[in-house]
């Protein structure tokens, strides 16, 4: 069996990459956030809950880490069919290094980082964090826990991934106010809901600016064609021409038109520069791009209603309100 190299090599990345964002949420976790009883969302939030209310109960609190495995083992099994074989065996590994590096971590960090300072301590906690879980989220893995029900939600519709993390935290977040009572609880409520929105904010940022496209439109009289085939065979992009006209020299001109990701476009100034510094270009940040090469778009479209409709042409049979059975568009009442 022959080996793709350019696989490994992309696999190798990945890997690198959810390690590094899983060690980045885990120092964020354990050394700003954790120390100050804060409980965050997620399975770590949710292995926060078990802890405090089994040290009330019995005395002695379940590790988090314990409890993020096996919550997250069992998420896996619900969304196996859903999410596929290779998101749930990068996650089963992003699984098992987070809940060992918060199982390692958090007995390292009796006390915050940052002491006397709560506020300044939860804020960069939670910025680790964000990006941490964004990073795993670019390159096809994931931390478990909610990550898990949002990896799902973008499988079949088109919310946002900070925002289904949102709606799932939420219940997670609010239990502080059962474990630690009104008095002691709501300051901690509080924090655990900046915690919440600064997580979800970062892990959009980091993911969509991957995401982000940008869309060229250039003119160039004499070099249009040598820029178009750059383009292809350098950026890999596709490049529409377009034909035009300047209404003052009442010229025929072609313009070439081009989406690539944020992250190209200096790829795609140096390849126009290079070919023509006389180029006129115009850029600008599109919504949304989908289709080959870019996103794919999920969207459940309706299903057609028929109406049951007898008319003395069909005799009695269905037909729909767009037909009639002599085959010519009618309207129907």
């Amino acid at each position: 069996m022959k080996l793709d190299n350019h696989k490994i090599w992309v696999s190798a990345k990945d890997y690198f990459f959810i390690v590094f964002g899983i060690l980045l949420y885990g120092i964020g976790f354990s050394g700003f956030i954790a120390p100050y009883g804060v409980i965050t969302g997620g399975m770590a939030g949710a292995g926060q809950v078990v802890f405090y209310a089994t040290e009330k109960l019995f005395g002695f609190g379940v590790p988090v880490a314990v409890t993020m495995y096996v919550l997250n083992i069992a998420l896996l099994v619900f969304a196996y069919r859903i999410v596929g074989k290779t998101f749930v065996i990068r996650t089963i590994f992003g699984v098992t290094v987070v809940s060992i590096a918060i199982g390692i971590l958090m007995p390292l960090f009796p006390e915050p980082i940052v002491k006397g300072e709560t506020f300044m301590s939860i804020i960069i906690g939670s910025m680790m964090c964000g990006i941490g879980l964004g990073l795993a989220f670019v390159h096809n893995g994931s931390t478990g826990g909610t990550d898990i029900v949002a990896a799902i939600m973008s499988k079949k519709t088109n919310v946002s991934v900070g925002r289904t993390m949102q709606y799932c935290d939420f219940c997670i977040i609010s239990s502080t106010l059962l474990i630690f009572g009104l008095d002691a609880g709501i300051e901690r409520l509080v924090y655990g809901f900046v915690v919440l929105l600064v997580v979800s904010l970062m892990a959009d940022q980091v993911i969509n600016t991957n995401r982000q496209a940008v869309q060229f439109i250039i003119f160039s009289p004499q070099h249009w064609e040598e820029i178009a085939t750059a383009i292809n065979n350098d950026a890999h992009r596709g490049c529409t021409v377009l034909n035009g006209m300047g209404w003052y020299s009442k010229q025929d001109v072609k313009v070439l038109l081009v989406m690539c990701r944020k992250i190209e476009a200096v790829t795609i100034y140096r390849i126009i520069k290079s070919i023509d510094h006389d180029a006129f270009i115009t850029q600008a940040n599109v919504n949304g791009v989908y289709g080959q090469g870019f996103d794919d778009l999920k969207l459940k479209m309706p299903k057609p209603r028929r109406k049951n409709v007898t008319t003395p042409h069909t005799g009695g049979h269905d037909i729909d309100d767009k037909t009639v059975s002599s085959g010519h568009p009618e309207r129907l009442s």
